[in-house]
């Protein structure tokens, strides 16, 4: 690997404490969004307790009985809800070597099939395990959800100082889940009223997986999960320890590892981030290599925060000043685009580019509950070397 790549910035959000250390912090945190789209942020509002908690779960919930986890199986949720076996899912074309639980907020679904957009299926009910089977896992993390949630949308203010923005310059594009929750009876009730009603909703998606090691007589660079980008606004990893780095980003021909750091969440930008900063911050391209053969599994918890589902961010492209887009334009990896497709993609509504990424990504539930984009994304059927069989 080569030597004069990039570090990882480590952010430390208690320096915000002093005004005098404030500047140097707003540097890093704009070198790490031009020019890295990867960075650690350490001493978060997360609390510590929680976070101990959380992981003292996740081992717990992948060792309850294979019978209790496919009572779960995402197959049965329209809203790609649920626990997944082990490579039954494709990233970027590949089929990804994870077994994994996939939770969001805690709404009943406002989609009705043939009256409200597809995509609206995004929103809807989690499949949690019986409270007796793991007690307290529930609680736990819902309000886990909702911390890192909270603490992307401030994170997100940062971002606008770093990019000299205003510091309420994303706020369109998302909501506390605490003001959304105060909201849910009002939607309910306004359902058959309204659809404009709906356009506050926000993608927001927990995953819990579990990495086995590299199988036996597999090629080498198994993929824990296939090299891509994430389509949303920003991610917050909670990398379980591991003596095997496994998380790796890419700039230029590189590859460059992102192991984890106790006390920090790995923290990484979307490319609908990307889009409306007019390709001021970075998206960056990473995949999951397995770990070796005979080691222990891995296990990392992404928080993926979407935008409104029904923001088209074509239309939404931020005003960004001059000096900020010259240091996009002299990065020294600059970002590889496709205006042309971008423009496409984008002027669908937020919701609907991460929906398709769903139904690409998990041809079993496009085939039970999407049919007809089950037909046009999969016309020769569910690739045969997934492990689907219910």
């Amino acid at each position: 690997m080569a030597t004069n790549l990039p570090t990882i910035p480590v952010l430390d959000l208690a320096v915000l404490s002093d005004d005098t250390k404030r500047p140097e912090f707003i540097a890093l945190l704009r070198y790490a969004l031009i020019d890295v789209g990867f960075l650690y942020l350490k001493n978060h509002s997360v609390p510590q307790e929680l976070i101990d908690r959380v992981c003292e779960y996740v081992p717990r919930l992948f060792n309850i009985p294979q019978e209790e986890k496919d009572k779960l199986l995402m197959i049965n949720s329209p809203h790609f809800m649920g626990f997944s076996r082990l490579r039954t899912e494709l990233t970027g074309g590949f089929i990804d070597h994870r077994e994994q639980f996939d939770f969001g907020t805690t709404y009943e679904t406002r989609w009705k099939p043939g009256i409200t957009p597809d995509h609206w299926g995004l929103w809807g009910p989690s499949q949690w395990p019986e409270e007796d089977l793991i007690p307290g896992f529930r609680e736990t993390f819902e309000t886990y959800l909702t911390a890192v949630h909270n603490e992307t949308i401030q994170l997100m203010s940062l971002f606008a100082e770093a990019l000299q923005l205003p510091s309420d310059a994303f706020a369109k594009f998302h909501e506390p889940l605490d003001k959304m929750q105060s909201r849910a009876k009002e939607w309910s009730s306004l359902l058959n009223r309204s659809f404009r009603t709906y356009t506050s909703l926000v993608f927001v998606d927990l995953q819990i997986i579990k990495y086995p090691p590299t199988q036996e007589g597999s090629q080498q660079g198994f993929m824990g999960n296939g090299p891509h980008y994430d389509a949303g606004l920003v991610t917050f990893v909670l990398q379980l320890p591991s003596p095997h780095p496994a998380l790796q980003m890419q700039l230029g021909d590189e590859w460059i590892d992102i192991p984890p750091i106790p006390g920090t969440f790995t923290v990484n930008l979307g490319q609908s981030l990307e889009y409306i900063t007019q390709g001021a911050v970075r998206a960056t391209y990473h995949h999951v290599v397995s770990s070796p053969i005979g080691s222990d599994a891995r296990y990392a918890l992404p928080f993926f925060q979407g935008c409104r589902l029904e923001v088209c961010l074509a239309d939404e492209v931020l005003d960004i000043p001059p000096e900020i887009l010259k240091l996009r334009d002299q990065r020294k990896y600059p970002i590889k685009t496709d205006p042309v497709r971008d423009k496409e993609l984008y002027s669908h509504p937020s919701g609907y580019v991460v929906f398709l990424r769903g139904i690409k990504s998990h041809p079993d539930i496009s085939e039970r509950h999407y049919p007809t984009l089950f037909k046009e994304y999969f016309p020769d059927g569910k690739p045969k070397q997934l492990n689907i069989a219910y």
